[in-house]
């Protein structure tokens, strides 16, 4: 099955980087909320996957 929280963070960071400038603060926050939630309850290799999908975050969050 996986893990769940793994791939709501992932949806949730995808959601981020296509969020319009008036979702983008929500969104961000969700997707923030999401990553640490999944880190918690992850594999090292889960883990490191979610390190690059809060840098992808934190670039969509500069470039706004």
């Amino acid at each position: 099955m996986g893990n769940q929280l793994f791939q709501e963070a992932r949806r949730f960071v995808e959601m981020a980087k296509s969020a319009n400038a008036n979702d983008l603060e929500d969104t961000v926050a969700k997707a923030k909320n999401a990553l640490s939630s999944a880190f918690a309850n992850s594999t090292v290799a889960e883990q490191r996957q979610l390190q690059q999908m809060q840098n992808e975050l934190e670039q969509v969050n500069k470039l706004h």
